[in-house]
């Protein structure tokens, strides 16, 4: 299973590293890791997580 997550508006890189940083924990919690991600020209994030299966 697969799940796409967007981290909305953080321009600033520190902030957007927290972010990224929270939900990355709180997926694992929920059994996914954290696969890649891509940042875009609007400061926001998406991140893709795969279930542990």
């Amino acid at each position: 299973m697969y799940k796409a997550v967007v981290i909305e508006y953080s321009p600033k890189a520190e902030n957007m590293a927290k972010k990224i940083e929270e939900k990355a924990n709180e997926m694992l919690e929920k059994g996914l890791d954290l696969i890649t991600m891509s940042v875009t020209g609007s400061a926001k994030a998406i991140l893709v997580f795969k279930g542990k299966n």
